[in-house]
């Protein structure tokens, strides 16, 4: 492959809903491109892209996979994404990194919850974007029912560049709209004239096409107005400005299994997609956090954004970067602007799906990986020797947990490197060591993430785990005041043990313990009044009630006794413990359960759903905000105990049109009956632990 400037990149992510045929299309670029011999298929598992077990196994892209190809004197860079929600993290990386989209939906499927992602995130980037409706050649597939669907629900700016031929329920061949010409499958070289029955309609498509041209140029405008044709050189100059801005989406079909619409969808890209260079300019900061703006071509310096890291078992640490500004070579020392490391880049690579080749050059706008960097990750940036700073990928949060439990011995001892190595290859997992619960409990997206992560562990790092639902941390609380005292008094023989304390206990606003004293007259001496408050200290880690943490105690040592001889440290603790058990069980307590700050996103569509689900749920609607024409924003108080499966029941209530995230708020009395259910099972667990 030979070098290419950043006027002759187009760097294109591949998003639509999953299934939708987006690895199929891709085996139709590089079979059409003579960059392999034969298309594979998902089924077979012999797909360029997907190429991890695990993509083979489950027939489904997971990863988002670069694939280059060059056509007409052009490098277009395909990132292949995947469209299910759990792999939503390779989804957000793979179209961060490119400059235009390509949004593939399935001629027979109604509106899905991956085509309105693919909506609403390139308008929200403004990227540049074309359609394909593909599998328009499959039984029940309609382009008129697919295109219209599009517009009503996207908008105008959504208009057909082609539209098939069909006879006797078959399609044979398509019209190009622009060109008002029309090509059958059997004779693909010849063109032909319109069929009558499609003028009417070609006519019409045609139409809004120029008038979306004409909004674009002032000129254009006023030739529209007046009813004057467009010349060709005035289509094409009106159509690239109206892509680049987003007036157009053009919109065209075929079929990727079939490999019809290939070429037209190729040429559209190489010919009205915006280069890199045509950015201008990419912004980023400085280290006094000020915008600095770097010119996307050769000539300004050096500066590469590292969008992905993959662990590979054989070669190591693989870092795939874009280079935003300049150019880079091998035997590059560079500058890790993050990590304030330099970093020596020996060789440079481009990567075709899991294929590297070794390269001596990379400019401005295209993609490529560097091996065994030391300290840089996902997220950093390399230049060099200048602070530059690009703006971080935003991931996912993920809400769905489990408690990690290591089988063996030997798997404990290596789950912790193959955990921290996970965690640099996929920002969308988060791993806490929770020393409340003396849990390891791992965040992911769903199951399916879930079960690769595992996958991952035992076949990639030789470690077995079992999974369980993570405990809630709950906190136990006391209603009322008491008083109470705890003696601890042992003679074994020679010195003996000797602690005596009166201690009152109240309810307070605080989260820890307050401990004060109101000893008179030397009752309890001032050098164990440590030793009784660290000795309540210990028991406020585990209540009386179900073995949670006591919060919201004021704890106040007002009489006592000692012994001149006998008296130690240790007799005061274990005193206060006394004191404790006694007094605590008279101050009525209660388990406060942990309460959630609950945000839904979700289709309009569903919103009396999701409304509905989380009063079920116990939850209280606080707002309710309209992020666009189509999605709103809900945000409750719910208890963390009723969210414990919600990505997947959500999942399940929106076909997938719902996500959410939740961050804890505060803690609220728990009612009696789910509190008696709590300390039935924790008794319950007590009980097993003990035989």
């Amino acid at each position: 492959m030979k070098d290419y400037l950043a006027s002759k990149l187009r760097n294109v992510a591949i998003i639509g809903h999953s299934g939708s045929g987006k690895t199929t299309l891709i085996e139709a670029f590089l079979y059409y491109t003579n960059q392999i011999e034969a298309m594979g298929t998902i089924e077979n598992g012999n797909c360029k892209s997907d190429y991890d077990s695990e993509e083979k196994a489950r027939k489904k892209s997971i990863y988002s996979t670069l694939v280059p190809i060059e056509y007409n004197d052009t490098k277009i860079n395909f990132i292949d994404t995947p469209g299910y929600l759990d792999f939503e993290g390779q989804y957000r990386l793979g179209l961060e990194v490119a400059d235009n989209a390509l949004i593939v939906v399935d001629a027979k499927e109604e509106i899905q919850s991956g085509t309105e992602k693919a909506f609403l995130n390139v308008r929200k980037k403004q990227m540049p974007s074309i359609i394909f409706i593909n599998k328009i050649d499959d039984e029940n597939a309609s382009f008129d029912k697919k295109y219209q669907e599009l517009r009503e629900n996207f908008g105008k700016t959504i208009i057909a560049f082609e539209c098939p031929i069909i006879e006797d329920g078959e399609v044979v061949g398509s019209v190009n709209i622009l060109r008002n010409k029309a090509w059958y499958y059997n004779n693909s070289k010849q063109a032909e004239n319109v069929p009558e029955n499609l003028v009417e309609k070609v006519n019409e498509y045609y139409d809004h096409i120029a008038e979306a041209i004409s909004m674009c140029d002032d000129q254009l405008m006023e030739k529209y107005f007046a009813g004057e044709k467009f010349s060709p050189d005035e289509v094409a100059k009106g159509l690239r400005l109206a892509v680049r801005n987003g007036e157009i989406i053009p919109t065209y079909c075929g079929s990727a299994t079939n490999h019809t619409g290939i070429r037209r969808i190729l040429d559209l890209i190489s010919e009205y997609f915006p280069s890199y260079a045509e950015k201008g300019l990419v912004e980023a900061r400085s280290e006094d956090d000020d915008i600095i703006l770097l010119e996307t071509n050769e000539n300004e310096k050096l500066s590469l954004f590292i969008y992905k890291t993959v662990i590979d078992p054989f070669v190591g640490k693989i870092s795939y970067f874009k280079v935003m500004s300049g150019s880079i070579s091998s035997d590059t020392t560079v500058y890790n602007v993050k990590k304030d490391k330099y970093e020596k880049i020996s060789q440079i690579f481009v990567i075709s799906a899991s294929k590297q080749k070794a390269v001596g050059k990379l400019f401005t706008g295209d993609l490529g990986t560097c091996v065994k960097l030391e300290y840089t990750q996902t997220n950093d940036t390399l230049t060099n020797r200048d602070y530059i700073l690009y703006k971080d990928i935003d991931f996912p949060k993920p809400q769905l947990a489990y408690a990690l439990w290591p089988e063996t011995k030997n798997d404990e001892d290596k789950m912790s490197f193959a955990i921290a190595k996970l965690l640099e290859e996929d920002k969308s997992i988060k791993f806490i060591n929770n020393k409340e619960t003396h849990e390891q409990v791992l965040y992911v997206m769903g199951a399916q993430h879930l079960d690769i992560i595992l996958n991952k562990l035992e076949k990639k790092y030789k470690v077995k785990v079992k999974t369980t639902v993570p405990k809630i941390q709950y906190r136990e609380t006391i209603t009322a005041s008491s008083e109470a005292e705890g003696k601890h008094k042992k003679q074994t023989g020679g010195s003996g043990q000797y602690g005596h304390v009166k201690i009152r206990f109240e309810p307070c606003d605080s989260e820890d313990m307050v401990f004060e004293q109101e000893v008179f007259g030397g009752a309890v001496p001032r050098q164990y009044f440590p030793a009784t408050e660290s000795g309540l200290r210990e028991m406020m880690v585990s209540g009386t009630l179900a073995g949670y943490k006591v919060v919201g105690v004021k704890a106040t040592l007002y009489d006592g006794s000692y012994h001149d001889v006998d008296s130690k440290e240790i007799a005061f603790k274990a005193a206060a413990h006394l004191a404790f058990k006694a007094g605590i069980p008279k101050c009525k307590p209660v388990i406060l359960e942990p309460i959630g700050k609950v945000t839904v996103t979700v289709n309009d569509d569903y919103t009396g759903t999701v409304i509905g689900d989380l009063n079920k749920h116990r939850g209280i609607i606080i707002g309710m905000d309209a992020i666009n024409d189509r999605e709103q924003k809900i945000t409750a108080l719910v208890p963390m105990a009723e969210m414990v499966t919600y990505s997947i029941d959500l999942r399940s209530l929106t076909q997938g049109k719902g996500v959410f995230e939740m961050e804890f708020d505060h803690y609220e009395k728990t009612p009696t009956n789910i509190q008696d259910e709590i300390i039935k099972n924790s008794k319950k667990w007590y009980d097993n632990k003990n035989g």
